[in-house]
């Protein structure tokens, strides 16, 4: 009986150490760190004819103070019953980035996790309604969502990632 309660003490810690592991390989928001603009707003540029769909709804988020990314604005709006898409404004110049995913099934906490100052952003939950339910880490450079790493719940990794919509 002690051979087996020392081999599971053994194997619960060996888990433990693998799974906060795969769980410091996460990316974090220091690690995309940017200055937060603090000047005037440009006026939403309504180039596409998605931009021009949603310009209300644009339009009305360009008011805000910037919260992604170091100056821009990120807006969500809903998509269906439990799926919120949106886009990010830049504060400096207009320009209007949509996301490249929408996020449902999220179940506790938030679909997207993000901060003024870091161009990480995390969709959680499952992306264009299909795929892996997780979180979905991205950076947000040079007006491009890149895809960094999806984890399960239990910090594995995740694959079979959908392609973007947009």
């Amino acid at each position: 009986m002690r051979g087996f309660l020392r081999f599971a003490s053994i194997a619960f810690i060996w888990l433990g150490f693998s799974f906060a592991s795969a769980a410091q390989d996460a990316p974090k928001f220091l690690q995309f760190a940017e200055e937060v603009y603090a000047g005037p707003h440009a006026p939403v540029r309504l180039a596409t004819k998605d931009d021009r769909a949603f310009a209300t709804r644009l339009k009305q988020a360009a008011t805000q103070p910037v919260n992604f990314a170091g100056h821009y604005i990120l807006a969500t709006w809903g998509c269906g019953a439990e799926c919120l898409g949106g886009a990010v404004i830049d504060a400096r110049s207009g320009k209007v980035v949509f996301l490249p995913y929408s996020v449902c099934c999220w179940g506790e906490g938030d679909p997207f996790y993000y901060r003024k100052d870091s161009r990480l952003i995390v969709f959680s939950g499952v992306l264009n309604e299909e795929g892996p339910k997780g979180a979905h880490f991205f950076e947000f450079r040079d007006g491009t969502f890149l895809h960094l790493t999806s984890r399960a719940k239990d910090g594995t990794a995740l694959s079979g990632i959908p392609k973007p919509s947009k």
